[in-house]
């Protein structure tokens, strides 16, 4: 490495690299700075695209208790035009819930799939994953039903999910397999949030304690 034996000769030396690299370094932060003020502008606009998402989803969701039948237009309409937007999870549960007052189940199960499919979180994917088990057992879909049910739900779901199953278990006549799960639903603390899981459990209980009722032929008394 060169050694500079006086301040003139390194003065001279910084004015012969800036001579040679000068336009480089100032094009160099130039382009930082531009760098970096066009982020900021990339994410002052996604902002504003959320803020105008955010706007829209709660002037829907207020017209939702006005307008029911505007409400599910514009909602599906809200859902094609915004992706996997966050807030599609949430207006398809909306529209889901809706349909469900009409007791329209296969619109209320296919928004229920499509919140499923774009759900932000683990929380909202197993609300719509519970909502949409229960309408496949309405539709008497069974092994559908429990097909949802096993994908992967977080643990405090537990006692919701295995009521669900009793209940499609049930439905099949499946009596032991229906006992173990609202047994299981009971011991995940499921009472606190369904008082009539145990209600469901002691129906199950009379139905096993029924006699197996049997023919008896008549006596030929003559």
């Amino acid at each position: 490495m060169e050694v500079y034996q006086t301040e003139e000769q390194q003065v001279e030396a910084i004015k012969g690299y800036w001579a040679q690299n000068g336009n480089t370094i100032i094009a160099g932060i130039a382009l930082g700075f531009a760098g970096f003020i066009g982020f900021n502008l990339y994410q002052d606009n996604q902002l504003e695209q959320e803020l105008a998402v955010s706007d829209s989803y709660q002037t829907l969701i207020e017209q939702s208790t006005k307008d029911a039948e505007a409400f599910t237009e514009n909602g599906e309409k809200f859902i094609s035009e915004n992706g996997s937007n966050s807030y599609v999870a949430l207006t398809a549960l909306a529209l889901a819930k809706e349909a469900a007052t009409h007791k329209d189940w296969p619109q209320v199960q296919k928004q229920l799939t499509k919140a499923l499919e774009t759900a932000p979180t683990e929380g909202i994917k197993a609300i719509a994953s519970l909502r949409l088990a229960r309408v496949q057992v309405q539709l008497e879909q069974y092994t559908e039903a429990l097909a949802t049910l096993n994908g992967n739900l977080p643990e405090s779901f537990t006692a919701a999910i295995e009521e669900i199953k009793g209940d499609a278990y049930l439905q099949q006549g499946k009596v032991d397999l229906a006992r173990n799960a609202y047994q299981a639903a009971i011991a995940a603390d499921g009472m606190a949030t369904s008082p009539s899981l145990q209600i469901k459990l002691d129906d199950l209980a009379q139905v096993s304690a029924l006699p197996v009722s049997s023919e008896v032929a008549p006596t030929d008394k003559n």
